[in-house]
């Protein structure tokens, strides 16, 4: 490779690795990283009811999809042009 090439990966590689440190710097003085215990306090305080609520909101999800699914074949079987 030549010289100027490589001069170019070099001087990339030091911008992108500046801006990402950057953005680092900009999360931890913003507090982007301060919320720790978020996902272990949800499911620690997770009750069997809320677990129950989201099994039957999936299983509703499904069953959409399903019936969406047999409408269209069914208005695609039943397609007349005119």
């Amino acid at each position: 490779m030549s010289d100027s090439i490589m001069a170019l990966m070099l001087g990339v590689s030091t911008f992108l690795g500046a801006l990402g440190l950057i953005a680092l710097l900009w999360g931890l003085r913003t507090g982007q990283f301060d919320d720790q215990a978020k996902f272990l306090d949800g499911a620690r305080f997770d009750g069997e009811e809320e677990l129950k609520d989201a099994v039957m909101m999936e299983q509703k999800k499904k069953e959409a999809l399903e019936r969406k699914k047999r409408e269209k074949k069914e208005r695609e079987k039943n397609y007349r042009p005119e």
